[in-house]
């Protein structure tokens, strides 16, 4: 069997949960981990694993077959991974949905001149959930479709709570309404408003001395991450924070309620249950790589989403393994 051989760009969450999946798969085989910390600040769950600062990458173009980036899509991955998909096949978790159609046509035009093949939003949404909502509004055309989050920790909106004047610290729970989640299933197709949706809960420290009814005030009237929720505000100690609130769950619900026929009822739902998110997402990102290694195999190249690929290219089996035992 010829190992797919893979390299690993940024090193926190995600990127630990990149090493600790690729150690499950048994044709692949993790080159080196790509960190502006350097050697020095990079701890890897395997210590045999060879570490480089960014700026060495440029040494293995043709010893790695396929990137995975592991930064965020604030600030990293929109520079990242056009940059890098100059010179290497990449996967990324870009998840910013509103951003994907620009942030795709900016890789596209550098993957398609280099020749290399670049897939955008990996994950679990968008990533898997894109994918069942496609399926499900092609089985079910006429119907509606509703995405549904949590209960988990948002990163995106933790991050904005930090960045509040007098917030040392923070972490943002997304909670689905369990009502708004009955009437969809009930076959009713209500039309539901932002905040009948999803319950925001915010956990903070707060600096020694800082204003907390200000910092509360500047929380859930945030434009374009609380203002639109029902937010609550609790203020915690660091231990507190520590103790209770490092896990890292998520999941959701993607569900499609439609009909055939003469009124013939139907509701499509797809789960996902998430002891640990950055884990599960880089379990998928590892599948897509294979997948990605594929494409570029097949000479599809340019810049490439979950939507593209073949269920068969994610996988480690071979295609007679796949219709005898999972068709």
């Amino acid at each position: 069997m010829v190992n797919i051989r893979v390299g690993i760009i940024g090193y926190g969450n995600l990127g630990r949960g990149v090493e600790i999946a690729l150690q499950a798969q048994a044709d692949m085989e993790l080159v080196a981990i790509f960190s502006r910390r350097g050697p020095a600040g990079v701890s890897p769950v395997d210590a045999e694993v060879k570490v480089e600062y960014l700026d060495a990458i440029s040494a293995y173009q043709g010893r790695i077959d396929v990137m995975i980036l592991c930064g965020g899509s604030a600030t990293d991955l929109p520079e990242q991974t056009p940059a890098f998909a100059k010179y290497f096949n990449v996967v990324d978790s870009f998840d910013n949905h509103s951003q994907i159609p620009a942030h795709y046509s900016k890789v596209d035009e550098v993957a398609q001149a280099a020749g290399t093949t670049a897939v955008i939003s990996g994950g679990w949404d968008p990533g898997l959930f894109s994918l069942q909502r496609v399926l499900a509004e092609a089985v079910l055309p006429k119907g509606a479709t509703y995405t549904f989050w949590g209960k988990g920790i948002s990163q995106g909106h933790s991050d904005a709570v930090r960045r509040v004047e007098g917030v040392k610290d923070a972490i943002q729970y997304t909670i689905p309404i369990e009502e708004a989640m009955d009437r969809v299933r009930s076959g009713s197709q209500p039309e539901l408003a932002t905040a009948e949706k999803h319950l925001r809960e915010v956990y903070v420290v707060a600096e020694a001395g800082a204003d907390q009814a200000k910092i509360e005030e500047t929380i859930v009237n945030m434009p374009g991450y609380f203002a639109d929720y029902h937010t609550t505000v609790h203020f915690i100690d660091e231990a507190t924070l520590q103790a209770e609130h490092q896990a890292m769950p998520h999941g959701g619900f993607v569900i499609r309620s439609g009909e055939t026929g003469a009124g013939h009822q139907h509701v499509y739902e797809f789960s996902l249950a998430l002891d640990s998110n950055p884990e599960f997402t880089a379990s998928a990102l590892v599948a897509i790589a294979r997948a990605n290694v594929r494409m570029h195999a097949m000479g599809l190249t340019g810049a490439k989403t979950i939507l593209d690929i073949a269920p068969a290219w994610l996988s480690h089996k071979d295609p007679a393994d796949l219709r005898r035992e999972d068709l």
